[in-house]
């Protein structure tokens, strides 16, 4: 079956299944007519416990291990229990930090946080944060629109002010040079457009989040 078809099935999105084949986590075989990927039944079994492996935070230098078989799974999931513990402690150094604060008799204005400050910023600097630093969808797309409007402007004032003049000046270019001047400023406009819908799809299509889990 065709990578669209592998996308709904196995729930990943192009950009992951095509970084899992780069890795060598995964060898598709071609069409001989068309040179197109063609995925198997035992393609979709192993995306799917590639996928799930990643959700339980599985390395991309563990998974290669294991479909070379330098790593056994007891051994990759030893060393998960072993980090899964290690967060653990970090959560309960917080929740402790908490219940002391709830047990104080601090306000807003006179709380002392120099000994939380310091034990938070060693959890930071181990890598630890409760804080949610994921974007949503929306900023993304909010982002990504912005941008090209902020780039596009530019062309587009260009454009307008060209087109103002050759229709109300009577002094105007030849129509050879006006055509040439659209495509010459017309085409940039294209590409950010293009480009700007295929973002919004990467985001959509969740491209972005699959990254984040590399």
């Amino acid at each position: 079956m065709f990578i669209n078809e592998v996308c709904h099935i196995v729930g990943l999105s192009r950009k992951s299944i095509r970084y899992y084949e780069e890795n060598g986590l995964l060898s598709p075989k071609r069409n001989t007519e068309n040179d197109y990927r063609m995925y198997t039944e035992e393609d979709i079994r192993k995306l799917k416990i590639i996928k799930f492996l990643r959700e339980l935070d599985v390395p991309i230098r563990e998974l290669k291990m294991l479909n070379e078989g330098t790593l056994t799974l007891q051994e990759c999931m030893e060393s998960r229990i072993y980090k899964i513990k290690e967060q653990e402690e970090k959560y309960l150094k917080v929740k402790e930090m908490c219940m002391e604060i709830e047990e104080s008799n601090d306000t807003f204005s006179n709380i002392d946080i120099t000994q939380y400050f310091q034990s938070m910023n060693t959890l930071n600097k181990e890598g630890f944060t409760m804080r949610d630093v994921r974007t949503s969808k929306r900023k993304k797309i909010t982002g990504a629109v912005l941008s090209s409007l902020i780039f596009g402007s530019f062309f587009i004032f260009l454009v307008s002010i060209i087109t103002y003049f050759q229709v109300t000046e009577a002094d105007k270019i030849p129509w050879l040079v006006y055509a040439f001047l659209m495509f010459l400023f017309g085409f940039p406009i294209v590409g950010i457009i293009v480009n700007l819908v295929n973002r919004i799809k990467e985001i959509n299509g969740g491209e972005e989040d699959e990254a984040s889990k590399y």
